[in-house]
């Protein structure tokens, strides 16, 4: 039986992978400051530690014969923004933790999970994007902060495979979502976001959207996020991989698709202060479909309809007797 490790094994990406572990018969270890949220983990054994302690990353990597490195300080674009200290100084500790206590535990395979925010900004400037290549990722403009450091770390991997023999993966998710995901408190991600928001309207209501509405994103369901990442540690692919849909739509066209879901009428009245990230951006998924002879096949529709169904649910748990909802809105 193979030994794996997730880190991030409390969060949205992480406890759904450990699930998809458990299920092809791996036994796991789950590692996180913080148990699931939503559901019990799968995991065979779960150890709530710190990972920017050296001491911790030592101890999670001990007798494991891979690791999917997960764990981040992270959340949507409002709090990326809003702490970019907070996040390159966590994450960096984290990952040079991970991957250096991973060589020395003789770990044979690494997979590292980048992100989208890794392109340079000068490709994302119109809403009608060109789908974003990995070789566009240099010269390289990442997002300041958040993406900086995850374009550190692709780096990093690839000088451990080369100079210390660490076979290492790279994955670069394009917007996941779904079901078990943070939906409030200021870490959601904008489909999440909106549909707690649609969730939280009335049938004929107005919703806050942040920004003009006009910037566009491609978004990847998270079944086929955790399927693509279990084929690319499976694979002999070394160089980063772009994982994502590239089914592109604006936020606007979102939070119709959400209304439409919800069986209600939703105005949007825009709010141009808040953040709004990059104008456009979307997957090539041309080296995917290369390399792992797959690509994503939930569309948008489909995986919105399942994630609006769980949030909507949790709305209603969450409100009080008196429907005022209790959590952060």
């Amino acid at each position: 039986m193979t030994r794996v490790l997730v880190t991030g094994a409390g969060g949205f990406i992480g406890h759904h992978l450990v699930s998809y572990l458990v299920q092809r018969g791996y036994w796991v270890r789950g590692v996180d400051l913080k148990l699931p949220e939503f559901a019990p983990t799968d995991a065979q054994e779960f150890l709530q530690l710190d990972l920017r302690s050296w001491e911790n990353c030592l101890a999670a990597t001990a007798g494991v014969d891979q690791v999917y490195a997960l764990a981040a300080n992270m959340g949507g674009i409002g709090f990326i923004e809003t702490n970019k200290a907070v996040i390159v100084r966590d994450n960096t500790l984290i990952n040079m933790h991970t991957i250096e206590a991973a060589r020395q535990n003789g770990v044979g395979r690494l997979l590292y999970t980048s992100s989208a925010c890794i392109y340079p900004g000068y490709r994302q400037n119109s809403p009608d994007v060109t789908p974003l290549r990995e070789s566009d990722a240099y010269p390289a403009d990442p997002e300041d902060g958040y993406g900086w450091e995850k374009l550190y770390m692709e780096r990093t991997c690839r000088h451990y495979t080369e100079d210390f023999g660490l076979e290492t993966r790279v994955v670069r998710f394009h917007n996941i979502y779904g079901p078990l995901g943070t939906y409030d408190g200021g870490r959601e991600k904008s489909p999440a976001a909106i549909c707690r928001k649609v969730a939280m309207a009335e049938p004929e209501d107005t919703i806050e959207v942040w920004g003009d509405g006009e910037q566009t994103r491609s978004y990847c369901y998270i079944d086929d996020c955790v399927e693509g990442i279990y084929r690319l540690m499976r694979s002999e692919h070394r160089e980063p991989l772009n994982l994502g849909t590239d089914e592109l739509i604006s936020i606007n066209g979102l939070v119709d698709m959400v209304a439409t879901i919800a069986g209600k009428r939703i105005s949007k009245q825009y709010d141009l202060t808040k953040p709004q990230g990059v104008r456009g951006r979307n997957s090539d998924n041309t080296e995917l479909r290369r390399v792992l002879g797959w690509e994503p096949s939930v569309v948008l529709g489909e995986g919105m309809a399942r994630t609006y169904e769980w949030i909507e649910a949790q709305v209603q748990t969450a409100c009080s007797p008196t429907g005022a909802y209790s959590a952060s809105a």
